[in-house]
């Protein structure tokens, strides 16, 4: 379970600031909009967070920011050659901030154990790397890496805690790789729990990584998960009683490989091609329909609720960007109840989600004030996040009409000009 999210120095994000999941003290919706983690310190944490703000003002930015981190976490000890440089962006209106190192963290809970684990960068190295973990109040230091320029290179301080031939990791770590990522690349059992977080645990869908159809096939082909998507389409009062996975043999080309002869060649072959069949079934009487001939909106359900269910049994957490896009309002909320329900929601799946959506606000009993976040610009465009919260907005406080009023901050600032860009 996400704890809390930190960014610095990224793309608009150019001051430090903060994502965080932990529950305040108001008990409102405790029972359904709150997780129970087993930590003394942080007993409660949110199932989900929605994300306003105007076109253009950061939101996506922070998303992308969570996404880049897991990225260099995943590919840093394995795709990363020596040498070679990242395309990280740093905040480029200052002259400062474009020079400083991008800064990265994540606080999250495995087996009601907290770890906390950040790093820094710039486009040719890693300048920082550290991991806290908490298998008690006061935090074990497991590793710390700083880069010293005056020796022209990293210097480690290890803790007791964590176990293996650390001298051997620190030493195949590269200056543009993570100790965290070499060391698990290198067999690191205590490490691994922490590597695996970023690549099991956290799913992003955007721009740069759009839904997977063939995963949603997949469980398709599953009868249990087939029932499952049907039932909440049904839920969603969608009429499509069915879906048939049909897979036929197509002409297309694979890759050989001849290990012994070290030869590759690409063959003729036949490959397997997978459509989806949809049973609509009314009062008057039923057809099937191809994909293509179904709604936007109902390609997009069937191929989100299809994770998210998985998700939801899993106890992952999914970040998406623009969860509305080409989705009606009241099929938004079912969705977000779904994390909110502790019958459904047994292992702490959460929800972060982008929206223009302001009519969610004012749903009854669909989020506490602590789950709503808005981000804007200020006038050297910089992004800046702040819960609606911190506005101590009262009980029966009519958000949605708060936000578009600009109480909260959030919107654009709208103003007219005579056709001429200045």
């Amino acid at each position: 379970m996400l704890i809390e999210f930190r960014v610095k120095n990224f793309r608009s994000l150019r001051d430090e600031q903060v994502l965080s999941l932990v529950a305040a003290k108001d008990n409102s919706l405790s029972d359904t909009n709150t997780l129970t983690t087993g930590i003394k310190a942080v007993p409660r944490i949110l199932p989900s967070a929605v994300i306003y703000g105007a076109n253009a003002s950061g939101k996506s930015n922070l998303i992308k920011a969570l996404q880049y981190m897991r990225g260099v976490v995943v590919e840093s000890a394995t795709m990363i050659q020596p040498g070679q440089t990242y395309a990280v962006q740093p905040f480029m209106l200052d002259l400062l901030s474009e020079k400083e190192p991008t800064e990265f963290e994540v606080t999250f809970v495995l087996d009601q154990v907290r770890y906390q684990y950040g790093f820094s960068m710039t486009s040719k190295r890693i300048v920082s790397e550290y991991l806290l973990v908490y298998k008690a109040f006061k935090p074990q230091q497991w590793f710390v890496r700083h880069y010293d320029p005056a020796q022209d290179k990293d210097v480690y301080d290890f803790g007791t805690g964590l176990k293996g031939p650390k001298t051997l990791w620190e030493k195949a770590t590269r200056p543009n790789a993570l100790f965290l990522s070499m060391a698990v690349q290198l067999n690191s059992e205590d490490l691994r729990p922490v590597f695996d977080w970023f690549v099991q645990d956290l799913v992003i869908f955007n721009d740069k990584s759009p839904l997977n159809t063939q995963y949603a096939i997949q469980l398709l082909k599953d009868v249990e998960s087939k029932k499952r998507i049907c039932d909440f389409l049904t839920t969603a009062d969608i009429s499509i009683s069915d879906i048939e996975v049909v897979t036929n043999k197509v002409p297309g080309q694979k890759v050989h490989f001849d290990l012994t002869a070290g030869i590759t060649e690409v063959r003729n072959d036949e490959i397997e091609e997978s459509r989806l069949r949809f049973t609509h079934v009314t009062e008057r009487g039923k057809a099937v329909f191809d994909l293509d001939d179904e709604s936007n909106g109902t390609r997009i359900l069937v191929f989100l609720a299809a994770p998210i269910l998985d998700i939801l049994d899993k106890g992952l957490t999914l970040i998406i960007d623009e969860l509305d896009t080409s989705l009606h309002t009241l099929l938004v909320r079912e969705l977000v109840r779904l994390f909110h329900r502790p019958e459904i929601n047994r292992r702490g799946a959460q929800l972060i989600f982008t929206t223009h959506d302001t009519s969610l606000l004012d749903a009854p009993d669909l989020f506490r004030r602590d789950q709503i976040w808005l981000v804007e610009k200020d006038a050297s465009q910089a992004s800046t996040l702040v819960a609606v919260a911190e506005f101590s907005p009262r009980k029966n406080e009519a958000l949605g009409k708060g936000y578009l009023s600009g109480r909260y901050g959030g919107i654009p600032f709208l103003t007219q000009h005579s056709g001429e860009c200045d």
